[in-house]
């Protein structure tokens, strides 16, 4: 099965140079959807550079020392430099633009312009080349878990393009879409394949263990009973918010899982909005169940779904990439900024996430 690769870095072709009102030393350059804040004069429209997006990790190298200051992370026993969006002069800067011919006098370190040279066209993927990871921020201890195994081949893992990479695209495109809120928390899939139940994390698959909260909420929706009572081999893939998660943002007492996807594993492709909206009203996913508490009130297991904006929309309704943009900001369950929106066609296999630039500001470790 193809698994969806982010590609962190990638030779792309400068669309605009734009100054920056009362900067003399640097200015705006337009890469597809994305825009960065370069050195003035190092670029003009028309030429080939290397795009790191955000969320890169970039390996210590001294072509990148220049970022010590801002962006030095480490990421478990990894030391590097991490890229996050930033705001300048009032202007958005999201990543890192540089020239190809800055990796010219480090061919013996890094060992690649040969191979980027060899097929140097706009599109080409260097993330592997040039040693670039995806940043993930610390897993706190509860959702680490003992592993079992890696994250299942037969599951697709949850992840999405970002709209700025796609949108020259699919601007044009007439399918209806559903539109979600994209939930601040950590990935979760709860499967059954071949009557063998599993809980995973965004990349392993866990053994049960005392105090693991993925393997808790498992429990307590009783997912198991419920998948084994349906009888297929399914995975249910959502998002756990709350305390002990990513700083739960929305104040959430204790921590919940909500469902956004529906993987077929027979089928491999996901349910289309439709679909997963009628499996998840009907037996045995919307079965209360009721248990006495001391005080005499029953309590409710359910399971909730990620929060639906529309349930058809179209890309029409947004005149420019900037609209959308605009579109992504605004209230999520319980805070006044979320993290942005997921886009999920009703017609095909067709789904971006729009993250929300005000959230990234807000929230200096997204």
């Amino acid at each position: 099965m193809e698994e969806f690769k982010r590609k962190l870095a990638l030779i792309r072709k400068i669309a605009e140079v734009l100054p920056i009102d009362g900067a003399d030393n640097i200015e705006l350059v337009k890469i597809d959807g994305w825009q960065c804040i370069t050195k003035k004069g190092d670029f003009k429209p028309g030429d080939l550079c290397v795009y790191f997006e955000i969320d890169s990790f970039l390996p210590i190298h001294p072509e990148f020392e220049f970022l010590r200051k801002s962006s030095y992370k480490k990421m478990g026993d990894k030391q590097g430099f991490r890229l996050k969006t930033i705001k300048l002069r009032g202007n958005l800067s999201q990543g890192l633009v540089l020239p190809v011919t800055i990796f010219t006098p480090c061919q013996a370190r890094f060992n690649f312009l040969e191979t980027i040279l060899d097929g140097l066209e706009e599109g080409k993927d260097v993330t592997d080349i040039i040693g670039v990871l995806k940043y993930d921020p610390p897993i706190p201890a509860q959702l680490v878990g003992v592993c079992k195994g890696n994250f299942p081949s037969f599951i697709r893992k949850t992840d999405q393009e970002r709209v700025q990479n796609i949108w020259n695209k699919i601007k044009d495109s007439k399918e209806s879409f559903e539109v979600t809120v994209k939930l601040d928390g950590t990935s979760c899939t709860y499967y059954l394949n071949d009557c063998v139940f599993g809980v995973c994390s965004r990349n392993l698959d866990l053994i049960e263990t005392e105090g693991n909260t993925l393997w808790k909420l498992a429990r307590e929706l009783k997912i198991e009973e419920r998948l084994r009572e349906y009888g297929k081999n399914i995975a249910l893939q959502g998002e756990v918010i709350g305390e002990g998660v990513q700083g739960n943002p929305e104040g959430i007492k204790g921590q919940k899982f909500f469902i956004f996807d529906i993987w077929d594993i027979d089928a491999q492709e996901y349910f289309v909005p439709g679909k997963r909206f009628n499996m998840l009203s009907t037996y045995p996913f919307y079965k209360f169940y009721m248990r006495p508490l001391e005080n005499g009130n029953r309590f409710i297991d359910r399971l909730d779904i990620i929060p639906i904006l529309y349930e058809h929309i179209t890309l029409e309704n947004f005149n420019c990439l900037e609209d959308l943009l605009v579109f992504a900001n605004g209230n999520s369950l319980r805070s006044e900024t979320r993290e942005g929106v997921v886009f999920k066609s009703n017609d095909s296999d067709l789904t971006f996430k729009v993250i929300s630039n005000e959230y990234l500001l807000k929230n200096k470790e997204s």
